[in-house]
């Protein structure tokens, strides 16, 4: 059985404004992350045109002997921007908007890994390669929940890039981006690696809470608008990841703090939505935000961290278990879990239907509880 919602994602202690890093054609929320305005009378930022314009940054920030610019070189012609036109819902109804973003060549054939919002709701997208080349796609599938989606194009002489494992990174390594931040394509900047495990949640982004973005991975090296969909790099030329937001600093102070999807995460969603136009994911039942100390307090919990269950579905897969508000999930199978977002990483390493074992404490008291999960719609 499919459900329409899946397990909710935590509520942040710092309210910070994060933008998605591609120009699409949603409203910015007060404080979203459904990515930078476009103009709906088609005078977006360079309109998502071919703008064949390199910013590449020399130096060897990895001190390994790979300056930064033989990473540009060798992966610049996988790194595509990807201009959409799409229709968006306004107060004043629906309207016709342009916009941009970036994307990674992912299979010779044609297939292309870009940003979800980047793609939502187009109408028309076409591709603009690092040669000059430009080519109508398709959108193959969208997954929100990741932030991930796939474009393809009529062609099976693309270069794709190599894809790295993006579970072996080390605070500090060289980072390195490649997109079309504000229809610049091609464009080159170069950082660390400068956080691991990070969170977005969906009520800093805009988006359903289910949406929060988890698993990412922190860079200083600069993503702007429209750099969305593009890669990051590292002293291989490997992609670890798929850019996706950052910070304002106008509105934050915050100076180059942004976000990437993992290799692995993109890659496993990509296959899936090229094998069947979308990706499963597992339905747990349940709204979650993180469990602080203060609530642990007024409500007499036992513990001071874990993942504090608000609703539970009632013809979800945990309404059975007894689970019910104000209980708390602290472990999924031999995985501590201390924040909500510990828990929809977690959940990414089972498929629908598999039984997963919980730990749950409830007053004074923790147990163990058996879930079936179900499938998100």
């Amino acid at each position: 059985m499919k459900h329409p919602n899946s397990v909710c994602a935590s509520v942040a202690t710092k309210r910070w404004p994060v933008v998605a890093a591609g120009l699409v054609l949603a409203s910015l929320l007060p404080a979203g992350c459904a990515g930078e305005e476009a103009r709906n009378d088609g005078a977006g930022e360079n309109n998502g045109g071919n703008v064949a314009s390199a910013a590449q940054t020399s130096g060897d920030a990895s001190g390994d002997g790979r300056p930064v610019e033989a990473v540009a070189a060798e992966l610049g012609p996988s790194v595509v921007q990807v201009n959409v036109e799409a229709v968006q819902t306004t107060p004043r109804g629906p309207q016709e908007g342009r916009g941009l973003g970036s994307g990674v060549i992912y299979h010779e054939d044609g297939y292309i890994i870009t940003n979800s919002h980047v793609v939502q709701n187009a109408t028309e997208v076409n591709v603009a390669f690092a040669d000059g080349s430009v080519e109508e796609g398709e959108v193959v599938g969208t997954d929100p929940y990741t932030e991930i989606a796939v474009v393809r194009v009529d062609r099976d002489d693309l270069p794709a890039a190599e894809f790295g494992d993006s579970g072996g990174l080390v605070l500090g390594e060289l980072a390195v981006a490649v997109g079309s931040p504000s229809g610049f394509q091609s464009t080159v900047t170069a950082g660390v690696v400068s956080g691991l495990n990070r969170e977005v949640p969906a009520e800093i982004t805009g988006g359903r809470q289910e949406s929060a973005l988890v698993d990412l991975i922190q860079t200083d090296a600069a993503i702007s608008p429209g750099s969305s969909g593009g890669a990051l790099a590292n002293a291989d030329s490997e992609v670890i990841g798929i850019n996706v937001a950052y910070l304002p600093p106008a509105q934050t102070g915050a100076v180059n703090i942004g976000f990437a999807i993992p290799s692995e995460t993109a890659t496993s969603v990509a296959d899936q939505i090229i094998e069947s136009g979308e990706a499963d994911h597992p339905y747990l039942g349940v709204s979650l935000t993180n469990l602080t100390p203060e609530t642990a307090q007024r409500f007499g919990i036992a513990v001071e961290s874990g993942a504090l269950v608000t609703n539970v579905d009632p013809q979800g897969p945990t309404a059975e278990t007894g689970i019910e508000p104000r209980g708390v999930i602290t472990a999924i199978g031999d995985e501590e879990v201390e924040t909500s977002g510990d828990l929809l990483s977690a959940l990414r390493e089972y498929n629908p239907g598999d039984t997963v074992e919980m730990t749950v404490a409830s007053g004074g008291e923790a147990r163990e509880v058996t879930v079936e999960l179900g499938e998100r719609d």
